[in-house]
């Protein structure tokens, strides 16, 4: 692995583990084993260029993962089922939800740097964009479809912290149990 995927890698794990904030960079560098230089010859801006990238990274990761999820399923019901039981067993599995988890960064930056607010933004303008794509090749109207996502986004996002504060995977449970009555009524 390169030096610039491994500082990727590497801080985009502390990050989401700890929070932007509790992180610096000589923990990233100890990890990765690299200079100071090293990281500012790829990341000239310091610390919070590097987040930026590791958001972008969280971005592309997360869509491919979601994508990869729904292809496999004609229904929206099933696919977001799937989706949602694929977090579940990350949980389950890690005590955390890899790869998922970026929520922690976006209340602790998201006031304080405009950038990074940003491409918090784009991470949920993302997901809203590919659960609103699912619903209306499922007859959803425009309105019906964009509503929904923006709830199926709030509630999947919140059941993680829920589920990361409350030590259990119960919230992201319950979120799976009412969605099939929610899309429904909805459609």
């Amino acid at each position: 692995m390169n030096t610039k995927s491994l500082l990727i890698d590497t801080a985009t794990s502390l990050f989401q583990q700890k929070g932007y904030k509790n992180v610096g960079l000589n923990e990233i560098l100890k990890a990765c084993n690299v200079t100071k230089g090293a990281l500012y010859h790829h990341f000239p801006n310091g610390k919070e260029e590097l987040l930026i990238t590791c958001l972008q990274g969280l971005n592309e990761a997360i869509t491919t993962d979601i994508e990869a999820i729904f292809n496999r399923y004609p229904s929206a019901e099933d696919a977001i089922l799937s989706m949602i039981d694929k977090l579940v067993h990350s949980f389950e599995q890690n005590g955390t939800i890899i790869g998922y988890t970026f929520s922690s960064i976006v209340s602790e930056m998201a006031t304080m740097s405009e950038p990074v607010r940003t491409a918090c933004n784009a991470l949920y303008e993302n997901l809203q964009h590919l659960y609103c794509k699912k619903l209306l090749t499922n007859g959803y109207s425009d309105e019906s479809a964009s509503a929904m996502a923006l709830l199926l986004t709030a509630s999947i996002e919140g059941a993680m912290m829920l589920c990361l504060t409350q030590k259990s995977a119960k919230p992201l449970k319950t979120v799976a149990e009412l969605l099939p009555s929610i899309l429904k009524v909805n459609n």
